[in-house]
């Protein structure tokens, strides 16, 4: 098991701080250790004190670990006093603590101060010469470069000039950019960029916190930097989309979501496996279309394809059989996955789909069985939708679903010029989606 000292002050309110490092560094599967500098009374309202740990203690608790335990990486967090920052600097260098993760914490998320304006100059002068990354906010970034920070030019300006001041690595966060949030790394060479998609939530509390300690797993595991801020926006971007309503002001991101789905991985190819297993069984070859059926299942908050398990080969008829030619995996099928994405931003529990062929037959039969339906025209689709590849079924979705009511069970198309006909059965689940499939099919 890798080791992850993290060397921070505590939030008593469990979100940010020593308690959000540990949780983020078991989640990912290390040994978290801890070296506590502050002492902070604080809830998702904000800060109502600090009390700093002596320096000299600070120094004994970084000595217990390193002398017995070690460590594969470590991070700073909040270093609240020039004298704090220089022990921390001290024993880095004393241990030769060759990957670690500076991040530079200024301001809590209220906006409380938690570095004196000597602390910060402590800490560009004392501890950024020694970080392998410095992972600054945009506020932090312009108070370390001095360059004012509108837009992703002034990003990437304040992470040349930041590196210029001896880390190697410089990862600014685009949080609070007006647009959507966007994360440049600079590798002293080049710029490599994390495009996200914003996530409407109030409950941020303790993000930075959180992201720097997934980046310092990663290097313990032996990634190599740029492998492992990819692992840490993918966990924190989990961590925020799953976040906790919890107080009054800005609750934290939940820290276990990131294993839970990916423990949830096993449950939905196991689901899909099941239900392709029974419509083989019950031979769907009469429900199938020319272009081919597929069956997918996402994980739960999945944002893009790759949270989306379908058939590789999709399922197929032959001779008048129905075979599925490849196990489900994630990622391998774009289309029924931009059919269940697009049902779940409004209806997240409805996470399955597939398509079958068209008939006013099987509309009949549906109704007949107390199936609902619902349709879009094709002729509709608007000229910007028409020529963006990709967009029309997410827009023939949108369309009957803005229409308000109850999510019907079947989506449906009298199709247009090169576009076959077709039908989406929608649903829970696989076995839901298997079983309205084999109600069309009896």
């Amino acid at each position: 098991m890798f080791r992850v000292l993290t060397i921070a002050g505590s939030d008593s309110g469990g979100g940010a701080g020593i308690q959000a490092d540990i949780k983020t560094i078991t989640a990912l599967g290390g040994y978290a250790m801890s070296v506590v500098t502050a002492l902070t009374a604080q809830n998702t309202l904000g800060v109502d004190s600090v009390h700093e740990v002596p320096p000299d203690f600070i120094a004994s608790q970084f000595d217990a670990v390193m002398t017995d335990i070690g460590t594969d990486a470590a991070k700073t967090g909040m270093l609240s006093s020039p004298a704090v920052v220089r022990t921390v600097a001290e024993k880095v260098r004393k241990y030769r603590i060759e990957r670690l993760v500076v991040d530079p914490v200024m301001a809590a998320k209220s906006g409380d101060a938690l570095l004196s304006s000597e602390g910060k100059d402590a800490m560009i002068k004392e501890l950024l010469p020694l970080a392998l990354v410095v992972t600054p906010n945009i506020p932090e970034a312009e108070i370390i470069s001095g360059i004012v920070i509108s837009e992703v030019a002034g990003m990437e300006a304040a992470a040349r000039s930041i590196a210029r001041l001896g880390p190697r690595y410089v990862i600014i966060k685009g949080g609070h950019l007006r647009e959507d949030p966007v994360d440049l790394l600079f590798d002293g060479k080049k710029i490599i960029r994390f495009d996200k998609k914003r996530i409407e939530t109030k409950n941020t509390h303790g993000t930075g916190c959180t992201f720097s300690a997934a980046i310092a797993a990663g290097l313990a595991a032996g990634m190599e930097v740029a492998e492992a801020v990819a692992q840490a926006e993918a966990y924190i971007e989990t961590a925020i989309a799953f976040s906790l309503n919890i107080g009054s002001g800005h609750g934290p991101t939940d820290h276990t979501a990131w294993f839970m789905r990916e423990r949830e991985r096993y449950t939905v190819i196991e689901a899909l496996t099941a239900a392709g297993s029974l419509l083989v069984e019950k031979n769907i070859a009469p429900l199938i279309p020319e272009v081919q059926s597929n069956l997918g299942y996402a994980l739960p908050r999945a944002t893009d394809h790759s949270h989306v398990a379908a058939f590789p080969g999709r399922i197929i008829r032959c001779a008048g059989s129905t075979l599925i030619p490849a196990a489900p995996a994630f990622g391998a099928s774009r289309h029924i996955a931009r059919i269940i994405l697009t049902v779940m931003r409004s209806h997240a529990d409805l996470r399955s789909a597939m398509n079958v062929r068209f008939s006013e037959d099987l509309l009949s039969k549906a109704a007949g069985r107390g199936l609902e339906s619902a349709s879009f025209d094709r002729a509709d689709e608007p000229n910007d939708v028409r020529e963006a590849e990709g967009s029309s079924l997410a827009w023939g979705v949108e369309t009957v679903l803005a229409r308000g009511g109850p999510v019907p069970d079947l989506i449906f198309d009298r199709g247009d010029i090169g576009k076959e006909p077709m039908i989406r059965i929608l649903g829970k689940d696989p076995t839901d989606v298997a079983r309205k499939a084999l109600i069309l099919l009896d």
